[in-house]
């Protein structure tokens, strides 16, 4: 399980999706979890930097768990899910400052994607408000953007749910060039 940790947190790294410092991967095995750390290097993970906690209770691993332990948490409780990426994508954030949903132009983000909601919260990370906005829209779609934050996939493998956060990521990266070149679908404006 470590390996699988450390290789996705180093792809994701490697894709400039996360900062040195920041995002968080977490997988569900029966009502436990085992996240990345608080302030872990998702590229550079240590064993020690996986933490197991309970999906309904706090225990000892709480206190060094991902502040987004709630999200992630809220997450497994309301979907099907058993692996978890948050990232820090650069166009999916700037997109989501500009929109309040996001339809794929690009084939392939069309096809695992039909829309990408974006959630804003007042206190984005890993308050309770999140957790609720966040969890609530993944019940119906495998990604989802936090205002001005980030993003969180959710599927069965954390291989799946890096492969859901890359598409992401370029299917906005996609929308930010075409709106460049004045190709800006005026249903998705937020103003």
């Amino acid at each position: 399980m470590y390996e699988e940790f450390r290789r996705i947190g180093k792809i994701l790294f490697g894709l400039g999706i996360v900062g040195s410092h920041s995002g968080n991967l977490s997988i569900r095995a029966g009502d436990r979890i085992y996240i990345t750390r608080r302030g872990s290097m998702v590229g550079d993970l240590r064993e020690s930097d996986i933490v197991e906690t309970g999906v309904f209770e706090d225990d000892s691993g709480i206190v060094m768990a991902s502040t987004e332990i709630k999200v992630h948490r809220a997450i497994y409780q309301k979907t099907p899910a058993l692996a978890i990426v948050h990232a820090h994508p650069p166009y999916a954030i700037a997109m989501s400052m500009l929109c309040d949903e996001i339809f794929p132009r690009n084939t392939e983000g069309a096809y695992f994607y039909h829309k990408i909601p974006v959630v804003a919260a007042e206190m984005g990370v890993g308050s309770e408000e999140s957790a609720k906005k966040v969890s609530d829209a993944l019940r119906d779609y495998k990604g989802v953007i936090l205002r001005g934050h980030g993003s969180f996939v959710h599927a069965k493998l954390l291989e799946d749910a890096l492969s859901y956060t890359s598409v992401l990521e370029s299917a906005c990266r996609t929308e930010y060039m075409l709106w460049l070149a004045g190709k800006k679908p005026e249903s998705s404006l937020k103003w």
